[in-house]
């Protein structure tokens, strides 16, 4: 393979797109689709080809990159996609799809003759636009040399897993780093809604932990989209649920139990029922009160 592919991405929602635009920057032949058909023609201005069908998107594809909602989309996209699938491509599969859905892809990348790359994103809106995802990826060697390209123009760093895509290692490690994600967003959602409750300025909070051994970037992050009232979706609530309920299945199939991660799940349910399922999901900080 050449350094410039042809890569049919897709999935072009808020992460999608960002890495298709990448991919576009960095001289890519890429071709895009997505179920809301007006996502994919935005990204015609970028250099980007939209097409009506995965299967049309695929033709001729030297990888095939998904980033939709979760593994059930990702099944129904490649499935779709089939008419068009050259035997030989690399299926790079980036959407977090939790552990039970990976050997159901892995047999639909063997039935079409695809080589199967497990590779979720870490990252949110800001690093996928700057191309700056960490990508957790276990597949094949010999697709590391071929891949390079397409993997520097969406993300900053790899971390190669393993050679074989279907055992999950990379969707495993993805939902042990999620888990931490999830955790530390609802932590720091409740500490601001108990301080709203007990009439504390959450100002004096952050100060009080400033420089400390419990600060992290990430709070004063999600805090600040909090205070600010400012929840444009970086990721959003209803993802971060999917994700949750993810981890408890897989934690659960493990024999382990995963209260935080369970009650987390349950909190952004009620914020997604108040209606801010598509806000970032710093917004599971109104899960704390009703209404």
């Amino acid at each position: 393979m050449a350094d410039h592919l042809a890569v049919a991405v897709l999935g072009t929602g808020i992460m999608g797109a960002a890495m298709a635009r990448n991919l576009c920057r960095t001289g890519h032949d890429v071709r895009v689709w997505n179920r809301t058909p007006a996502k994919a023609e935005a990204l015609v201005a970028d250099g980007a080809r939209a097409f009506a069908t995965p299967a049309e998107a695929v033709a001729d594809a030297d990888v095939v990159l998904t980033m939709v909602y979760d593994g059930p989309a990702a099944l129904e996209a490649v499935t779709a996609a089939g008419p068009g699938l050259r035997p030989g491509a690399i299926w790079l599969q980036t959407t977090t799809v939790g552990v039970g859905a990976v050997a159901s892809l892995a047999d639909l990348a063997r039935h079409h003759g695809l080589v199967f790359i497990d590779a979720p994103v870490l990252g949110t809106k800001a690093p996928a636009e700057s191309g700056d995802l960490l990508i957790l990826a276990a597949g094949p060697e010999k697709t590391r040399a071929p891949l390079a390209s397409v993997l520097d123009a969406i993300g900053s760093r790899t971390v190669w897993l393993g050679e074989d895509g279907s055992t999950g290692a990379a969707s495993r490690l993805k939902l042990v780093c999620n888990s931490w994600v999830i955790a530390l967003t609802n932590g720091a959602a409740e500490a601001l809604a108990l301080a709203k409750g007990l009439d504390v300025d959450p100002r004096y909070f952050l100060e009080a932990i400033a420089g400390g051994s419990l600060d992290c970037g990430y709070l004063h992050a999600k805090a600040a989209a909090i205070m600010e009232g400012d929840y444009t979706p970086s990721f959003s609530v209803a993802t971060a649920g999917k994700d949750a309920r993810l981890i408890v299945e897989a934690g659960a199939s493990a024999g382990v139990r995963l209260d935080v991660a369970a009650a987390s799940a349950e909190r952004f349910h009620r914020a997604e029922a108040q209606g801010h399922g598509d806000d970032d999901m710093a917004a599971t900080y109104f899960a704390s009160f009703d209404g």
